[in-house]
C-alpha cells in the first residue's frame, strides 16, 4: 500500500512509489488565475516559498525547452537556488519540467495538473526523483512543511489576485476572410505579413515585432499619414498553432491602465 503523510489540513501528501511524492491542495480560484500564478514572475514573487522567505531571482522562459530559476533569501541571511526547464506546456491544464537545487545533483522531474470544478482548483503536484534514498532526503529536508507553508501563501496571493481583478468589458468582432486558416494564422504572426496590412488605411507599422511563444512580447508603432506615431505593446497568453491566439494589447498614448485580453480562433 502506498504511504501517506499529511502535512497540514490543507495540503495532502501522498507516497504513490518509491520514488515519488504526491502533493494535492485545493485552490478556491479558478484555473486560469492558478495557472498565471504558477507561470508569471509578477505573481511569483509574491508566493512562492515558505514563510519568511523572499524570492529574490525569478527568472521564467515559458516554452518547451525553456529554462526556469529561483533563488530564494531567507530571513537568517540564507539563499536557495533551484532550476529546470520546462518539458510540456498545456495552458491552463498541465505542466511538467525538471527541477534541480543549488549544490543537489539529482534532478527530478514534477508534474503539475490542474482540474476545475464549481469555480475551485484541485491542484496536484507529482514529484519524481531519480531513487528512493533521494526521495527520502527530500522528505527529510523539511519538503511537507514548506510546501504547505508555500500553497498557504499561493492560496492567500490567489484571493488578492481575485479582489483585485476587475470586470472586464467583452467586444466580439467577427469576419469571414476567403483563405485558409493556416495562411490567416501566418498573417497575424509573421511579422512581414503583419506590418502590411495592421491598422487603418494609409498607416504603415516602421516597428513589427512578435515572438511568437506564450510570454513573448508583442511591440508595433504605427505611423498615420500625418508621421503621428501610435506605439501598443502586449504578451501572447496562448498559442495553438492554426486555431486559436490570446494576447494581450496596449496603446502606450492613451490611459489605458491594463491590457485588454484579445482572442483569435
Amino acid at each position: 500500500m502506498p504511504a501517506t503523510a499529511k502535512a497540514s489540513s490543507a495540503l495532502d501528501v501522498a507516497l504513490p512509489s518509491d520514488r515519488e511524492v504526491l502533493l494535492t491542495r485545493v485552490f478556491d480560484a479558478p484555473r486560469e488565475l492558478v495557472f498565471d500564478a504558477l507561470t508569471n514572475p509578477e505573481h511569483l514573487r509574491h508566493w512562492f516559498g515558505p514563510r519568511g522567505w523572499t524570492l529574490a531571482v525569478c527568472e521564467v522562459d515559458l516554452r518547451v525547452g525553456g529554462a526556469w530559476r529561483y533563488v530564494l533569501h531567507g530571513a537568517n541571511g540564507r539563499s536557495m537556488g533551484m532550476h529546470g526547464v520546462f518539458r510540456e506546456i498545456v495552458r491552463p491544464e498541465r505542466l511538467v519540467s525538471t527541477e534541480c537545487f543549488d549544490g543537489f545533483s539529482p534532478e527530478s522531474v514534477n508534474t503539475t495538473t490542474l482540474t476545475e470544478e464549481n469555480g475551485k482548483t484541485t491542484l496536484t503536484a507529482r514529484v519524481l526523483c531519480e531513487s528512493k534514498e533521494i526521495r527520502d532526503a527530500v522528505l527529510g529536508s523539511g519538503m511537507e512543511r514548506g510546501a504547505a507553508e508555500t500553497y498557504d501563501r499561493l492560496s492567500e496571493h490567489l484571493a488578492a489576485m481575485a479582489a483585485a481583478k476587475p470586470a472586464q468589458p467583452e467586444l466580439t468582432m467577427t469576419r469571414v476572410f476567403d483563405a485558409p486558416r493556416e495562411l490567416v494564422f501566418r498573417a497575424w504572426t509573421d511579422p512581414e505579413r503583419l506590418k502590411r496590412w495592421w491598422g487603418p488605411k494609409g498607416f504603415t507599422n516602421p516597428v513589427c515585432e512578435v515572438d511568437v511563444r506564450p510570454g513573448g512580447a508583442i511591440r508595433i508603432h504605427m505611423r498615420g499619414p500625418d508621421g503621428t506615431v501610435y506605439p501598443m505593446t502586449g504578451a501572447f497568453i496562448e498559442i495553438v498553432e492554426a486555431e486559436r491566439l490570446v494576447f494581450t494589447s496596449s496603446a502606450l498614448d492613451t490611459k489605458v491602465k491594463k491590457a485588454p485580453r484579445f482572442f483569435l480562433w
